[in-house]
């Protein structure tokens, strides 16, 4: 007699952007907390050029070994990433020595949405 449990497949549900586009209707308190804290990580240059080498390498992720060339120390550039990851902005995985970035697609999207101009405005 097995002890496995078969758990049904989930749809994933479909990620829900942190806020409307900006001209839809004003912010809340809660969604202009949520979209400062993303834009204030990506307001450092290096974070912006760690974000950016994430986003555009080849697959949709980096090793940090691949991205780590931005002018600051090796220690710099983990608090950025840090920082980035804090934000919501990157999600990470390690395997072995290196841990791989990358931009989750749904963080890309609601970024667009934010600052697009709402459908008949």
């Amino acid at each position: 007699m097995s002890n496995v449990n078969v758990l049904p497949l989930l749809e994933p549900d479909a990620v829900v952007p942190c806020c409307p586009p900006l001209t839809e209707r004003p912010l809340t308190a809660d969604e202009a907390e949520r979209t400062a804290t993303m834009f204030k990580a990506l307001g450092d240059p290096v974070r912006l050029r760690l974000f950016s080498a994430v986003a555009s390498h080849e697959g949709g992720e980096a090793c940090v070994c691949d991205i780590s060339d931005v002018g600051v120390s090796q220690p710099t550039v983990s608090h950025h990433l840090k920082k980035l990851k804090e934000a919501g902005l990157l999600s990470s995985e390690r395997r072995g020595t290196w841990v791989y970035y990358r931009v989750e697609p749904a963080v890309l999207a609601a970024m667009a949405q934010l600052l697009t101009r709402a459908a008949g405005a």
